[in-house]
């Protein structure tokens, strides 16, 4: 059978180190059935707010499939599913202050700052997900930064979850269906507006907009650039990349892993990578799917 994609971290455990009676637990919580344990605190939060991923998946990971119907192993970097899941240690808080040369004395953050605002109601109509300051002698210096976690495609995890539900067994079923991150969905459709809207009048304060995807995402567009610079004068979106390791003890921490600089420009033609298929193999695919139409 061929590698699938199944859960990573759940409830911020790591996936592969919970025993086969708290997967059952976990997955009664996941299903909402009636006396299940509550659902948990997010571990990667500082203030104590319960979990609110539907079903509590914070990373996927790829796995290969063993002879068993188990997962055999764990294949390449789990892949975060959860926005939350980046706030593990406050990490790109004090990464993006250490790039603009905040100092940690004095520095400040604040939560889903509004942008925009409604022309009708005057209500706020877009936020940015964080902002980094430093307030010295009066003098307000500011970074924005958009976290964007990717969606995932294929069969929803209620199936999965029954069956963790139902298993006794020491090592986990392989994944019940073929599901995989959306790359497209999360990039051109989703992370792309945030930085053509917001990117542009951020550069009109004299500002920038940082922007936090983890590897197998920026892998996905294309990676880090032939000639990375890290000088911010030479763009305007900070590209910021942790990624999830695997440690030796099994548990799954945020790491560091490359941050560059790109303009605008530079972000939108990163962003909308895509190579275009041959006519002929777009005319085969759609020749396979055309159905009769009668009008």
């Amino acid at each position: 059978m061929k590698p699938r994609y199944g859960i990573a971290e759940w409830y911020g455990h790591p996936f592969l180190s919970v025993a086969p009676r708290e997967r059952r637990e976990l997955a009664r919580t996941a299903l909402k059935e009636t006396g299940a344990n509550p659902v948990p605190p997010c571990p990667f939060q500082r203030s104590i707010q319960r979990c609110g991923k539907p079903g509590g998946v914070c990373a996927l990971q790829h796995y290969e499939a063993g002879a068993d119907g188990r997962i055999a192993a764990p294949r390449g970097t789990p892949v975060a599913v959860c926005p939350n899941r980046f706030e593990q240690d406050r990490m790109l808080i004090s990464w993006l202050a250490e790039i603009v040369g905040f100092p940690a004395d004095g520095l400040s953050a604040a939560r889903e700052v509004p942008f925009m605002k409604s022309p009708t109601t005057e209500k706020p109509a877009g936020l940015i997900d964080i902002v980094v300051a430093r307030d010295a002698a009066g003098a307000l210096r500011w970074y924005g930064l958009e976290i964007q976690a990717v969606y995932f495609s294929g069969k929803g995890m209620a199936s999965m979850f029954r069956a963790l539900r139902d298993d006794f067994h020491g090592m986990p079923p392989f994944p019940d269906s073929v599901r995989r991150p959306d790359w497209r969905s999360s990039s051109a459709k989703r992370l792309m507006p945030q930085l053509q809207i917001k990117g542009p009048t951020l550069r009109r304060w004299a500002s920038k907009v940082a922007v936090a995807v983890d590897r197998p995402f920026f892998d996905s567009l294309g990676g880090v650039s032939p000639s990375p610079t890290q000088d911010l004068d030479a763009g305007d979106v900070i590209w910021m990349v942790p990624e999830l390791v695997r440690e030796a003890d099994g548990s799954i921490r945020l790491h560091r892993y490359h941050w560059e600089v790109l303009t605008l420009e530079d972000s939108d033609r990163k962003l909308l990578a895509a190579d275009t298929i041959s006519r002929a193999d777009f005319e085969k695919t759609l020749r396979a799917k055309l159905v009769p139409v009668t009008i």
